[in-house]
């Protein structure tokens, strides 16, 4: 996973794809992983198993928490989650219709350590780059044109790098750059 593949990811706005519930933000589970697919098309998820008779969630005192594993771009990632209910408590002894929501809730929150969505997590309101910004909006303008006009692959690599370090830390720029980047590169090769 390189640095390009993680800001793609953390710049994403999914806030169109969230419901709120009780104090708590979801992201539809479905959207995640098209969008996973849609960034790494090997991208896959695995749902952890334990036990003798193997089981999809571990036994905890008479409650359940479930374990899933979303690999993107060759790294693998894990991330647990109580098996909850509406007022997020865990539910002693969880039905079959609880198990599978807190998999794919699990499902989601193993794709935010790969990027998408992990602002929710922490408490925000938008992806980073998405607040104002004191970048000089002409200027990369004219760094988005000279990325366009390029002929070659090694013209193209340094107008990247002098557009890249004229985002300024701007998420939402540096995204920009990067999309201005890869559309040329492929039109390039």
């Amino acid at each position: 996973m390189n640095q390009e593949q993680v800001l793609m990811l953390l710049n994403k706005n999914v806030n169109e794809h969230t419901e709120k519930k009780a104090n708590l933000t979801y992201l539809s589970w479905a959207w995640a992983w098209a969008e996973a697919l849609k960034a790494d098309p090997k991208a896959t998820y695995r749902v952890e198993m334990f036990g003798d008779k193997p089981s999809c969630y571990m036994d905890i005192n008479g409650t359940a928490m479930v374990f899933v594993t979303v690999t993107m771009f060759g790294k693998p990632m894990t991330c647990q989650l109580p098996v909850m209910d509406y007022r997020n408590k865990a539910i002693p002894n969880p039905d079959a219709f609880a198990i599978n929501t807190a998999i794919m809730r699990c499902m989601t929150k193993a794709l935010s350590l790969h990027g998408l969505g992990l602002y929710i997590y922490a408490g925000e309101d938008l992806p980073e780059g998405e607040s104002e910004s004191d970048v000089n909006v002409g200027l990369m303008i004219d760094h988005l044109a000279a990325i366009e006009a390029t002929t070659t692959l090694e013209e193209l690599k340094d107008v990247y790098v002098l557009a890249y370090a004229a985002c300024d830390g701007d998420k939402g720029w540096q995204k920009k750059v990067i999309d201005a980047k890869e559309k040329r590169k492929g039109a390039l090769k």
